[in-house]
């Protein structure tokens, strides 16, 4: 685009602004130093690199659009591209299973940092934060979908020390990276008809999980969630880690807790539960997806739902006590596309979190003025925020529109794979 245009758009929007009290330039510092977490399953359908040969515990990728990174430098060159293509404070959140073993008898339950060693390498050298994810599903230790609330006391076994070194690795890449690794426990423990004893499964995955997290670990570094879910497929009637579990336990325990916005029923949203939920955990963490009539993970959109989590968080000054991560694995488009869309969506949701006139807004609802308060509201809705998008991409070096390359990237590498 051409730099002139970008400039004289960003000069009438910063008066444009100012008329309502917002300084442009002090808002897009703020938005642009709010990490988010950019998820690595996005790029190869969530098979992972431990020896997995099919998807379980009610996950599923859909699509065969060509080019899914099959090694983990295909992964990590798929990754850098699309990072290239957003602006702002960017993390990878990375899952167990994307190990690189360091032997091939290691298993789960004994990964150390050395079956990550290129993750966390790529990630110091780079200055990217690693955030952690245990790898519950996908594997043979799995009784039917069950982990750390199944009857075998040797699958339990397998699953709390997978747990425990899980929290272990997180530490290390916190240390190396010099950024707190969030780790999110979310286990797909359920059944697919009527449960008969929905105590028993409880039970055992509260001792599991007090048992994972009874070392005592600096969660300054190693925040450590606890992420619920209304169902998944093949356990459509009954999940252990519901969300009242996961709260409860969140909140007994002093734990983070992880808020999915596809894992609630379609008329309840994440927004209307950040402020009340934080109002009894410390922190939050955020697994930002777009459920279409079920936890279907597609690509987020910059849609009302995704703008009013991002009000939430900036209105309320909750940046320090919400982790925001994305969660969707669309293999019907171009993935480096879909990554791209969806991280450049959280970040002009937040930087139009920063630049509302939220102070006028909430001072005609303080004032008892509700008319005022929905005229404001609505008035929001087409301040020029695309010419301070388009200016905070020149200025970061990042590509206003960036359809070209990947355009480019399909042709020079997805193509030849």
């Amino acid at each position: 685009m051409d730099e002139k245009a970008i400039l004289r758009g960003y000069d009438y929007a910063k008066e444009r602004y100012a008329a309502l009290g917002v300084d442009v330039d002090a808002a897009v510092a703020r938005a642009d130093a709010v990490p988010v977490s950019m998820h690595c399953w996005q790029g190869d359908d969530v098979v992972g690199f431990d020896g997995a040969d099919s998807l379980s515990g009610g996950i599923a990728a859909t699509g065969n659009f060509p080019g899914r990174a099959r090694t983990p430098a295909e992964l990590r060159a798929d990754i850098e591209t699309a990072m290239g293509l957003v602006p702002g404070a960017t993390k990878l959140n990375l899952h167990a299973c994307y190990a690189e073993k360091s032997r091939p008898d290691v298993d789960r339950d004994g990964y150390t940092t050395a079956d990550f060693e290129n993750w966390a390498s790529w990630a110091a050298s780079r200055g990217v934060g690693l955030d952690f994810n245990p790898t519950f599903f996908s594997h043979p230790k799995m009784d039917g979908n069950f982990s750390l609330s199944s009857f075998d006391p040797a699958v339990r076994r397998f699953w709390i020390e997978h747990g425990k070194r899980s929290r272990e690795i997180a530490l290390d890449f916190a240390k190396r990276t010099g950024k707190p690794s969030v780790v999110n426990f979310w286990m797909p423990d359920g059944y697919k008809d009527t449960c008969a004893d929905t105590v028993a499964h409880r039970e055992r995955m509260t001792a599991s999980l007090d048992e994972i997290f009874a070392a005592p670990v600096d969660e300054t570094l190693v925040p450590c969630a606890l992420e619920s879910k209304l169902f998944g497929v093949g356990i459509e009637s009954y999940t252990v880690v519901s969300h009242e579990y996961a709260l409860g336990y969140a909140i007994t325990r002093n734990k983070v807790y992880t808020l999915d916005s596809g894992h609630f029923h379609p008329t309840e949203t994440v927004s209307a539960k950040l402020s009340a939920t934080l109002a009894f955990v410390g922190q939050v963490q955020l697994h930002v997806s777009r459920g279409v009539r079920w936890d279907s993970d597609h690509v987020v959109t910059f849609d009302d739902e995704l703008q009013r989590i991002m009000d939430e968080i900036l209105w309320n000054g909750f940046e320090k006590r919400v982790f925001i991560g994305l969660d969707y694995f669309d293999a019907s488009i171009d993935r480096i596309a879909a990554w791209a869309i969806g991280l450049r969506n959280a970040r002009k949701a937040l930087l139009s979190a920063a630049l509302a006139p939220s102070a006028a807004i909430r001072g005609a609802e303080r004032e008892g003025n509700h008319t005022l308060r929905l005229a404001l509201q609505e008035d929001r809705r087409t301040l020029p925020l695309g010419a301070v998008w388009e200016h905070y991409c020149l200025t970061r070096g990042v590509p206003v529109e960036f359809m070209d390359t990947i355009a480019r990237y399909e042709r020079d590498v997805l193509s030849k794979r």
